[in-house]
């Protein structure tokens, strides 16, 4: 028995041995054909040499720029924790090349060298193909590499004195911005041959085709609170309560800052609240792993979370995250290539649409091919990595996201050419996951949800010509460029547009108001201007000089024309404003005005409510209630026919507001778990979602169902519940 231990053990350290020395070999000849490629870079002396000395020469700067890599690489790697992300993909090359030219300087021979520009290229290439023979050869001892990992992270874990659980753990997988509509079509079209093998198609059909197998995941759409944004729908599903975050940006007047969803310092602060309120850690606060969110779940284990990156300390760096990733030089040239890649397919998608004359469009220049190919490929190389160390050390609960499709939409459209690309690589990511958690020490239930849609429309600016901002200031009676200016009179660019002339109507008649009050003296001092901030398609105004939220007489007093201007405008569906007669209204075009109390029995068919569907007066009222709602909150119109919004950003793919897809986001989950809600009902809200996952997680465990801290609200019946695909 023991001898046949032995003996496989010893074929197991040989196939380790023939791996390195096959990558050894191929790297060689790669750098023999490279030296007679490439004029600048040499293996010889300038007197020539045999083809043994010169085979020698290549075979010792390959093995001595692989072990270079494999000793001072990590090292690099921590050093370049302090450099910008997006500056990394360049340092990668050049400190590559770097190694290399050291390889060569040490070589015994005495006889390499390159310039620098060519030993950038060389090292470039040979450790793209270093890393692609071992892929291979991975590929042809699959099962054998993966029990190898599994079995180094139970090593770590024995040594921790933390053995691995035999209960299921649980991977969440956040598709940020793929709506419910989304997902289904592009299981549909085969775009997703994962997803759609889960949901009962055979992976690689395509929509002509009629089949389906036994499904081993169930479809459920849910409902997002008015604020359909990550921040708003990550803290609420991470840590049980997204209470008070009115949108993705608003002015808060007791500490007179702007807090932003996606910046450091907000983070931070709104999961200090959150934990507050709740009492607890937050979802991943037992042997959990937060990967690339705005909030750690009270995980332990962290990367690229953005709330940490607030803290100070060493291991709170927000990119320590890349360290375990880019501390193999092979990933870290792979990565950077395919980030140039995205550069590049990026400018050329941008140029094809402007020939195209695509509508509706916006600028895609300047940083945004970084910044798009940054969250399309180096924040999912890197967060796909961790979850495959989360899944082989064999932690309990995961949660990580993947903004791809998101950044994407944005600029290109929800249902774009561009977006349906990167559909089809975050299905290969998924597809990596599930083959890795069949290999893990311990079985895993995969769920994949997404925290909110995304709605395709025009911009504001693009339709109206002028801003938010603008018009709020036109209301208040402030200057306005002339571009604006023209817009509201009549000789803007976008005049004779569609809606131009009731913009300009509703300005008119706005503006007929008696404007003389504004010389009156303001009690509260000083008047300063408005601060107008914008969410996808929800607008926020505030006054900043005055503490406390204004009310609609209070506005009126001050500014008689700006609450007609914005209600009736044609870009408006809504606006919300405190009351001092009926605590809060509802003001839409021809001067409707309903109370709060009064939107339940208008949502459904009448009132400036009544094409948001159902929902959207609970998610009003209960925005209302918040102590940092803002003085006006303005909600752009929608077109339920054609499913469109109006971005007060320049987006042409856009959520943050109430009306379409944006509202619609999915929980695709096993059907080991049971049902998120009853037959016929539906999730309303991402507290309730995060009720469903704590249960989950509960039965995964095998203990009872834990109370939901961010339950509070009544699952309204919607008859839309689950969905098969095929």
């Amino acid at each position: 028995m023991r001898a046949g231990v032995m003996g496989v053990r010893w074929r197991r350290v040989g196939s380790a041995v023939l791996r390195v020395v096959v990558v050894w070999a191929v790297a060689t000849v790669t750098m023999l054909v490279l030296a007679g490629l490439l004029p600048d870079f040499r293996l010889q002396s300038p007197h020539g040499d045999s083809a043994t000395r010169i085979a020698v020469t290549a075979a010792c700067g390959a093995g001595g720029f692989g072990l270079l890599s494999a000793l001072v690489w990590p090292l690099l790697v921590r050093l370049l924790l302090l450099v910008p992300a997006l500056v990394l993909g360049l340092l990668v090359f050049f400190l590559n090349g770097s190694l290399l030219l050291l390889a060569l300087r040490l070589n015994p021979s005495g006889r390499g060298g390159a310039a620098w520009q060519t030993a950038v290229v060389v090292a470039a290439v040979m450790s793209a193909v270093a890393s692609a023979t071992g892929a291979a050869l991975a590929v042809r001892d699959d099962e054998a590499y993966r029990r190898r990992l599994a079995r180094l992270a139970y090593r770590r874990r024995r040594r921790r004195g933390d053995a691995c659980p035999r209960t299921p753990g649980t991977v969440f997988i956040q598709l940020d911005g793929v709506g419910y509509d989304v997902l289904v079509d592009a299981a549909r079209r085969g775009l997703m041959p994962t997803v759609g093998g889960w949901l009962g198609r055979p992976a690689g059909t395509g929509a002509s085709e009629a089949g389906g197998g036994a499904p081993s995941h169930r479809l459920t759409p849910w409902r997002t609170d008015w604020s359909s944004q990550t921040g708003a729908s990550q803290l609420g599903i991470l840590h049980g309560t997204n209470h008070d975050v009115p949108a993705f940006r608003w002015y808060e007047k007791d500490t007179r800052e702007v807090m932003v969803c996606n910046r450091p310092a907000s983070a931070h602060e709104l999961q200090r609240r959150a934990v507050e309120r709740t009492g607890d850690a937050g979802l991943l606060g037992t042997d959990g792993a937060s990967r690339g969110n705005l909030f750690d779940g009270g995980a332990r284990q962290l990367a690229l979370v953005l709330s940490m990156a607030a803290r100070r300390g060493p291991r709170n760096r927000s990119r320590a995250g890349y360290f375990a990733y880019f501390s193999d030089p092979a990933n870290a040239v792979r990565t950077a290539l395919s980030f140039a890649a995205e550069v590049v397919r990026e400018m050329a998608q941008a140029g094809r649409a402007r020939l195209r004359g695509e509508r509706p469009r916006v600028g895609r220049a300047g940083l945004y091919p970084l910044i798009r190919a940054f969250a399309t490929v180096v924040e999912r190389d890197v967060v796909v990595a961790a979850v495959i160390g989360d899944l082989l050390a064999g932690r309990t609960a995961i949660y990580a996201d993947l903004v791809a499709y998101d950044e994407v939409a944005h600029h290109s459209g929800p249902h774009s050419e561009d977006a349906a690309k990167v559909l089809r690589r975050l299905d290969r990511s998924l597809a990596l996951l599930d083959r890795v958690a069949r290999h893990a020490p311990r079985p895993y239930r995969i769920v994949v949800l997404s925290d909110h849609g995304q709605s395709p429309g025009e911009t504001f600016l693009g339709r109206y010509g002028l801003t938010l901002g603008e018009l709020v200031r036109a209301g208040c009676g402030l200057p306005v460029p002339r571009r604006a200016a023209g817009a509201l009179w009549g000789a803007g660019r976008r005049g004779g547009a569609r809606g131009g002339a009731e913009a300009r109507n509703a300005a008119r008649a706005a503006l007929r108001r008696p404007v003389e009050e504004a010389a009156a003296p303001h009690p509260h001092g000083h008047r300063s201007d408005p601060v107008v901030l914008a969410s996808g398609n929800l607008g926020l105004v505030s006054f900043p000089d005055v503490p406390h939220r204004m009310t609609r007489q209070e506005i009126d007093r001050r500014h008689p024309a700006l609450l007609p201007m914005l209600a009736g405008h044609p870009g408006v569906g809504f606006v919300l404003v405190a009351d001092e007669v009926h605590g809060g209204v509802v003001l839409g075009a021809g001067g409707a005005a309903v109370p709060l109390d009064a939107l339940g029995s208008l949502d459904e068919g009448s009132g400036p409510l009544a094409c948001f569907g159902p929902g959207a007066a609970a998610a009003v009222r209960r925005t209302h209630a918040f102590p940092h709602a803002a003085d006006i909150m303005v909600n752009s119109a929608y077109d339920p026919v054609g499913g469109e919004v109006l971005a007060f950003e320049e987006q042409i793919g856009s959520h943050g507001g109430l009306g379409g897809a944006q509202s619609r986001p999915f929980l695709l989950s096993p059907l080991a778990f049971s049902a998120p809600v009853a037959d016929g009902a539906t999730l309303v809200g991402a507290e309730q979602v995060h009720g469903v996952l704590r249960r989950w997680l509960a039965e995964a465990a095998g203990t009872a169902e834990p109370t939901d801290p961010g339950a509070g609200r009544r699952l309204p019946v919607q008859r839309d519940g689950a969905a098969r695909i095929g």
